[in-house]
């Protein structure tokens, strides 16, 4: 399956513009023979907008997931957005996968927050593995810090993700997790891992683009710069049985020793 990763801030503080952005980038997607288009971690909205969050959250059937569903059965493609979800007086950081026909497949809420700023607007999510099937693939969901765990990469190799979805807003000065620790992400699990990124600078956060596809062998596919930019990389089902069958990780793994670890 052809992939789109989208690096983009898009327009902070404006699901407007940022809708505008997303179908624009959708349409150069569908005509490049993508089969799914990525965007970054709170896309919908912008990251660094403060209250703001909390004013343009929407659930996760809202007016804007009903225009990205539009999007996606137009151009013909499967779309993965970050947005702030709100459920009830609650604000998540989520993901939601919605496919080429318009159906919402999954929807993720970020589950380890990173800094004060997330702690202050955002409730962490209690799921770890969230997954759907999207052209025979098995695509799971984190969000930026969420792959920083171990923990939480290895339980979705566990369950089978065959494709992780890692929109994020990466910041300086951690740029090494994209070129260096989202590789080695996906050898270790035996996936593809999609980590697309944020760029520029965005109140007092400076991110540092770098989005990335690695696949099972540890090798970038393909890799954005530090602009605004549509990269694109296959991901090939017959490479990745090969890959896994290759590599004893999994099958040699001795959970009776980790008992410890948590």
């Amino acid at each position: 399956m052809r992939t789109a990763l989208l690096q983009s801030s898009g327009r902070p503080g404006s699901t407007v513009e940022n809708l505008k952005v997303l179908d624009e980038a959708a349409g150069r997607a569908a005509g490049a023979g993508a089969g799914l288009l990525v965007a970054p971690e709170m896309f919908l909205t912008g990251y660094a907008i403060g209250d703001d969050i909390a004013r343009l959250a929407e659930p996760a059937d809202g007016d804007c997931a009903d225009a990205i569903a539009e999007t996606a059965t137009r151009h013909g493609l499967a779309i993965a957005y970050g947005y702030p979800e709100r459920a009830g007086d609650t604000v998540f950081n989520s993901a939601q996968l919605i496919s080429a026909e318009g159906t919402r497949l999954a929807n993720y809420r970020k589950s380890h927050l990173f800094g004060c700023f997330e702690r202050d607007h955002f409730t962490p999510g209690d799921r770890q593995v969230v997954q759907a099937e999207l052209d025979g693939l098995r695509v799971g969901i984190l969000i930026c810090y969420d792959v920083e765990f171990p923990e939480n990469v290895r339980a979705h190799a566990l369950a089978g993700t065959d494709l992780l979805l890692v929109p994020t807003a990466q910041m300086h000065p951690f740029q090494f997790v994209a070129e260096s620790m989202i590789p080695v992400r996906a050898f270790e699990n035996q996936m593809y891992v999609a980590y697309v990124n944020r760029v520029g600078q965005e109140g007092e956060f400076e991110f540092v683009g770098l989005s990335t596809l690695a696949g099972p062998d540890g090798v970038a596919r393909t890799r954005a710069g530090r602009g605004e930019e549509l990269v694109f990389a296959d991901v090939d089902p017959a490479f990745l049985a090969a890959s896994r069958e290759a590599n004893p990780y999994l099958k040699d793994r001795r959970p009776g020793l980790y008992g410890s670890l948590v």
